[in-house]
């Protein structure tokens, strides 16, 4: 452990063993290398997931979301993510392109925990597997194929005191500022971000696959 004027930085594992204590037994035993039959019915479950991967440029966790059980379970040790229409940053893909390591957490509206799978992915863009993707008649660009290497179930206690799922945590949109807002702001006045907000509805609608 090092200091600097008031405060404390733990730089060392055995520092940071020291000052948490022991993993409980169950937070071991939780951990498998495959998608166990008690983990399946959380992906099928999750309309909800985030992506997080790593690169030359650094890390993204990118949101990805569809109807519950878009993330399809192949076999126990198989994920396939449809990668759908976004904004053509492709952060994610150009980190796993360099570095094939994924992790991502699945969210199920309502229920504390949540389920991590830790994996490598790799990019398809065959024809006949995107068209098992198409929505109102448009297929993915490309598909994620994820070889798992773990799974475990994270326990509530992080949904539980964000309030995550209660009606009283829902945040109405004129407490935060709007997407032309920021995009006017960060260009110097020089965009026209009231001109942005009046197009949003109808461009989201018009291009959500």
């Amino acid at each position: 452990m090092t200091t600097g004027g008031d405060s404390a930085c733990i730089d060392t594992a055995d520092a940071l063993e020291a000052l948490y204590g022991p993993v409980a037994p169950t937070s071991i035993l939780k951990e498998v290398d495959h998608i166990h039959p008690l983990y399946r019915p959380f992906i099928e479950a999750a309309p909800f997931a985030v992506l997080a991967t790593a690169g030359p440029n650094g890390l993204d966790a990118s949101p990805r979301g569809d109807p519950a059980g878009f993330v399809t379970i192949e076999d126990d040790r198989t994920l396939v993510l449809p990668d759908r229409r976004g904004n053509n940053r492709i952060d994610s893909l150009r980190n796993i392109i360099a570095d094939p390591r994924v992790a991502l957490l699945f969210l199920i509206p309502g229920i504390g925990e949540t389920l991590r799978v830790n994996g490598t992915g790799r990019i398809h863009a065959g024809p006949d597997d995107l068209a098992r993707y198409e929505v109102d008649g448009r297929v993915p660009k490309t598909l994620l194929r994820i070889h798992v290497t773990s799974v475990f179930f994270q326990c509530s206690r992080a949904i539980i005191r964000s309030g995550l799922w209660t009606q009283a945590a829902h945040v109405t949109h004129d407490r935060l500022p709007s997407p032309g807002t920021i995009l006017r702001a960060v260009s110097d006045q020089s965009f026209d971000g009231e001109a942005y907000d009046a197009a949003l509805p109808r461009r989201l609608a018009d291009t959500l696959y």
